[in-house]
C-alpha cells in the first residue's frame, strides 16, 4: 500500500507540472507580446486589402456599372497576359527595371571605390552623394522634369545655349527620349542606394589578404578583378535584387515626367489607368496581384542573399 500511495502521489504531482507553462514559454510570450499590436496592425493594413484585391480580381467589375458585376474566374488574368497594351507595359517595366538597376550598380560601384579611399573632405562628398536617395520620389521627378528637362528654362538646354550660343539646338528631352528621361532620373536617385551597399562590402574586405597580394606584385586591376569583385558578388546580387523590388513598382517618375505617355507606361501605371480612368476594378486588381507576385518572387531571392551574407559574416 505504501508503494501504491507513493505512486499515486507521484502521479498526482506530475499532472500539474505537465499542464503548467514552463519558464521558457512564459519568457517567449513575454518577449513576443509587445510585437502583437504591430503584427495585427500590419495584417489589417496590408494583408486584408490584398485578400480583397485578390477576390475582386476574379470578377468582371466596372465601377460605372456596379450592378453588372459577375464572377469570371481567371479571365482577367488571361486578359492581362494577352492584351497588347498590357503586354507592352510589362515589357516596358522589364526594360526600365533592368536598365536602372544595371546602370545604378555600375555607377554605384565606381563611387564606392572612390569613397573607399582616404582623401580630404570624404565625409562631405559622401553626404552629397547620398542626398538624392533621401529626396521624396515625386520631388525628385519634378526636379528632373522642370529644373533639368524643361526645353525653355531647363538646365540642360541652358548649358547647350551657353556652349553653342544662340544657334545651339534646344531639344525637348522628355518628348524626344521619354524612356531615357525616366531612366536617368531613377538612376540618379538609386545610385546612392547601390553605392552604400557596395561600400559596406568594400569595407568588409580582408585587408591582410589585399596587402599580401600587393606585396606579391599584383596590380590594382588584378586586386580588383581577382579579390575585390568576387568578394562583392553577394553585395552586387543584394543591390540588384533589392533595387528590382522597388523599381519594378515605380509609379512616381512615370506619372510625373511623362504621365505614362510616349510608350513609357509601366505595369504600375497601367494598373492606375485601369482602376482610376477606365474604372475596371477587376482587371486592375488582376494586374496588381501579378505585380505583387513578381515582387514576392524577387524579394524571396533577396532574402536568401541576405541570409547567405549573414552566414558568411558569422563564419568569419
Amino acid at each position: 500500500m505504501t508503494a501504491t500511495a507513493s505512486t499515486t502521489a507521484i502521479g498526482h504531482a506530475r499532472v500539474p507540472t505537465a499542464k503548467s507553462p514552463t519558464p521558457g514559454r512564459l519568457r517567449a510570450w513575454a518577449t513576443r507580446a509587445p510585437l502583437l499590436p504591430a503584427l495585427i496592425f500590419m495584417v489589417v493594413v496590408t494583408q486584408l486589402p490584398f485578400v480583397a484585391t485578390l477576390v475582386i480580381s476574379f470578377f468582371d467589375w466596372n465601377a460605372l456599372y456596379p450592378d453588372a458585376r459577375s464572377f469570371t474566374g481567371l479571365s482577367n488574368y488571361s486578359e492581362v497576359l494577352t492584351d497588347p497594351d498590357l503586354r507592352k507595359s510589362v515589357l516596358t517595366t522589364i526594360v526600365l527595371t533592368a536598365t536602372v538597376v544595371m546602370a545604378s550598380l555600375v555607377v554605384g560601384l565606381a563611387l564606392a571605390l572612390l569613397l573607399d579611399r582616404k582623401f580630404r573632405g570624404r565625409g562631405l562628398v559622401r553626404t552629397l552623394l547620398i542626398a538624392p536617395f533621401l529626396l521624396v520620389p515625386v520631388a525628385a521627378a519634378l526636379l528632373w522634369k522642370h529644373v533639368l528637362y524643361n526645353p525653355e528654362y531647363g538646365l540642360f538646354n541652358g548649358l547647350l545655349h551657353w556652349v553653342g550660343g544662340d544657334g545651339a539646338a534646344q531639344p525637348d528631352w522628355v518628348s524626344n527620349t521619354p524612356l531615357i528621361a525616366i531612366e536617368a532620373s531613377l538612376i540618379w536617385q538609386w545610385t546612392p542606394f547601390m553605392m552604400l551597399i557596395l561600400l559596406a562590402g568594400l569595407q568588409s574586405r580582408d585587408t591582410e589578404l589585399i596587402e599580401a597580394a600587393r606585396m606579391d606584385g599584383a596590380s590594382n586591376w588584378q586586386v580588383f578583378r581577382y579579390l575585390t569583385l568576387p568578394h562583392l558578388r553577394r553585395y552586387l546580387e543584394l543591390g540588384a535584387l533589392l533595387g528590382s523590388v522597388y523599381i519594378v513598382q515605380n509609379f512616381d517618375a512615370v506619372f510625373t515626367i511623362t504621365s505614362g505617355g510616349l510608350g513609357t507606361a509601366n505595369l504600375p501605371y497601367t494598373v492606375y489607368q485601369s482602376f482610376y480612368q477606365a474604372h475596371e476594378n477587376g482587371l486592375a486588381s488582376a494586374a496588381g496581384v501579378l505585380v505583387v507576385i513578381g515582387s514576392i518572387i524577387i524579394a524571396t531571392f533577396a532574402l536568401r542573399v541576405v541570409s547567405s551574407l549573414f552566414r558568411e559574416e558569422a563564419s568569419r
